[in-house]
């Protein structure tokens, strides 16, 4: 696939009605990552454009299974310098998803492994079918939960629940997963296309600055006390109002009609 002036090989990538779609492209593999798809992922993620929401999911079976042991770049036995890899792959992946200026959806289609689970819950909204599941399967070659996982992990499910996920690797059910409150939501898999596409056209049609800020101040919070919190929302009120799209939703309101938000 040809964006810009690279051509993709490992994924799929479009924008259009303010919808970007985002597909990790190797099924034969999982869809798991290789320095290739780190660079043809980092490309996309800088060409944007004028996209209101980001769907991330992947080609055929699974959403995306992690790192390729088999990419040259991480390969088994060598003396290889793991750390550099998750410095110059993994973290900026992860850093440029919950910093993007939009609500990223993650559509999980089917298993999430390693990376693959952790980078899933960097994005804003997780939708999964029913038949997914959630493996930190990182125990089993001895590494930790890298791209976020040991920080989301105990946030979203406590500590309990975290360390039985990363130090016995089980795999999670999609829908245990959205009862535990790591993931929003799990459907039945012929319904989850039309669930996400659904909320993507929302999220394209609304007040796309006020949801990238509700984005930043609710993930910006876990580092705040309360007064400091106060203070930031006094800020982005400040700031939202006197937005195009506050003045807009309080016109359409008032004239009992839907509104027509520009997401400036």
């Amino acid at each position: 696939m040809l964006v810009g002036d690279m051509t993709y090989e490992t994924i799929l990538f479009s924008v259009e009605a303010g919808i970007a779609r985002l597909t990790l492209n190797r099924p034969d593999r999982l869809n798991s990552f290789t320095a290739q798809m780190h660079e043809e992922v980092a490309d996309a993620l800088a060409g944007l454009g004028d996209a209101r929401t980001l769907i991330i999911t992947g080609a055929g079976r699974g959403f995306c299974a992690g790192q390729d042991l088999n990419d040259r770049a991480v390969a088994p036995g060598e003396a290889v310098d793991l750390g550099e890899s998750v410095e110059l792959r993994y973290n900026p992946l992860i850093r440029n998803l919950v910093s993007l200026p939009m609500p990223v959806i993650a559509r999980v289609n089917g298993v999430a492994a390693g990376a693959g689970a952790n980078i899933a819950l960097a994005c804003d909204i997780v939708i999964a079918a029913k038949s997914a599941k959630f493996i930190q399967s990182f125990a089993a070659i001895g590494l930790i939960p890298d791209s976020g996982g040991t920080w989301v992990l105990p946030r979203l499910v406590g500590q309990a629940r975290a360390l039985g996920l990363a130090l016995t690797g089980e795999p999670l059910a999609a829908e245990k997963a959205a009862d535990w409150g790591l993931i929003w939501k799990a459907v039945e898999d012929e319904q989850l296309d039309a669930e996400v596409d659904a909320l993507a056209a929302r999220f394209a049609a609304g007040p796309t600055r006020g949801l990238a800020r509700i984005k930043s101040m609710i993930r910006g919070s876990w580092n705040q006390d309360l007064d400091a919190e106060l203070d930031r929302q006094r800020d982005a009120m400040r700031e939202l109002g006197f937005s195009d799209d506050y003045r807009e939703g309080v016109a359409a309101f008032m004239e009992k009609r839907p509104p027509k938000f520009t997401g400036k």
